[in-house]
């Protein structure tokens, strides 16, 4: 019988992730009252998405190398430092400014650059946290370690807005209060009960060329988080309009549909996560299966005629993405060498960081040509990923 491995900090690490997830969709859930309150147009909450994806996409890589230098634990101290007082800092102005209105230029600035900032720091997080995990699980064992981060991230996109959400309707400044503290929390846990390490091989590695960014070992993981975050954002920009025009709702009734199929989405991802811990399967093989799921149920929705089947379409959806997400770190993860792990990380990061900024264009601009588009688009993609990673597992084995 062999022992099951262990990763020093992981139960910080992952209750560390769900609060950190919880802060940022949050925000998510009382940004469309708070740009209407102060008398900003809906572009200006998509300019401040955009901005954080683009700084995210930008910043995941030297995070990641960073973290190969001076140490996983440092560079999450840091960047959750600074996560935590552009968050507050946010919340102060939002405060003041519902009470006080600004002009709107000086609204959207503070809007824009904040959360700019905050994908900047919290590009940190992801890389590094996968980084530390692939520094003790086993080749082969990684995916179901990363499923873990990954659920606790899936039960964030639950709870955060949920809970934002049952504040927000009572009292708005106290939801961004406490989402704005959140992030101290997780600061907290890391510090606490997290394990310092010494930077991996750091001699090694500066006897080394960097990776390049286009490592041919990092293809398909690249590929696998660019698609999937093109196709989860699409989704998710586009499901409060859909529900608004399939089914003739105002936009309060619309809102509703949309956090119901976005809360069955999380549902979605738990239960494939789940099966990621409990089965040991090549992380290639959870993508074909994960893209083939997914890209069949976002390609449903088009034929969606009825409110229950928007949700039940998601969560279908979501399931084959659970299957994804955690296996396309894995995989690169098991392409490198240790020290290189948080260089990789921060590479397919990079690649989610696109997938972050072109989904939102890509599925508002076919959303006008037709509300079915979008879907079908998405469902596109998967089953192109699905096919090249039976592609790649073709050159592999022969």
């Amino acid at each position: 019988m062999h022992a099951r491995p262990v990763v020093a900090g992981l139960p910080a690490l992952v209750l560390a992730a769900l609060i950190g997830t919880m802060a940022m969709m949050s925000f998510v859930a009382v940004i469309g009252p708070v740009v209407r309150l102060l008398g900003l147009s809906e572009w200006h909450a998509g300019l401040s998405v955009t901005a954080a994806g683009v700084l995210w996409m930008l910043a995941a890589r030297p995070w990641g190398r960073l973290s190969d230098r001076i140490g996983r634990k440092r560079v999450l101290m840091l960047a959750m430092a600074a996560y935590t007082v552009i968050y507050v800092a946010l919340a102060v102005f939002i405060d003041v400014a519902l009470q006080v209105p600004p002009p709107v230029l000086v609204s959207v600035l503070v809007l824009v650059g904040a959360r700019g900032l905050i994908g900047l720091f919290y590009a940190a997080v992801p890389p590094t946290a996968a980084a530390l995990i692939a520094d003790q699980a086993p080749t082969g064992q990684r995916a179901q370690f990363m499923a873990r981060l990954g659920s606790a991230n899936a039960l964030g996109m639950v709870l955060g807005p949920a809970a934002a959400g049952w504040l927000a309707y009572r009292n708005l400044p106290m939801a961004l209060y406490v989402a704005a503290l959140l992030p101290l929390l997780s600061l907290a846990l890391i510090a606490w009960r997290l394990p310092a390490t010494p930077p991996v091989a750091a001699a090694q590695a500066r006897a080394r060329a960097p990776m390049s960014r286009f490592d041919a070992r990092l293809r398909l993981s690249q590929l696998a988080a660019f698609l999937g975050m093109v196709s989860v954002t699409i989704a998710q920009v586009t499901v409060g309009f859909f529900a608004i025009d399939r089914f003739a709702l105002d936009a309060a009734a619309g809102a509703r549909m949309a956090g119901i199929a976005l809360t069955a989405v999380g549902v979605g991802l738990i239960l494939a996560q789940v099966l990621v811990m409990k089965l040991e399967v090549h992380p290639r093989r959870w993508i074909m299966i994960g893209a083939l799921i997914a890209g069949l149920g976002f390609a449903s929705v088009a034929a969606v005629q009825q409110p229950w089947q928007l949700p039940a379409a998601y969560a279908f959806a979501a399931f084959g993405m659970g299957f994804v997400f955690p296996s396309f770190q894995a995989l690169a993860a098991d392409a490198v060498q240790p020290h290189e792990q948080g260089a990789a990380a921060g590479t397919v990061a990079a690649a989610q960081g696109l997938g972050m900024v072109a989904g939102p264009m890509l599925g508002t601009l076919l959303y006008r040509a037709g509300a079915s588009l979008p879907y079908l688009l998405v469902g596109v993609l998967l089953l192109l990923l699905c096919g090249l990673a039976m592609v790649h597992r073709a050159k592999e084995t022969a």
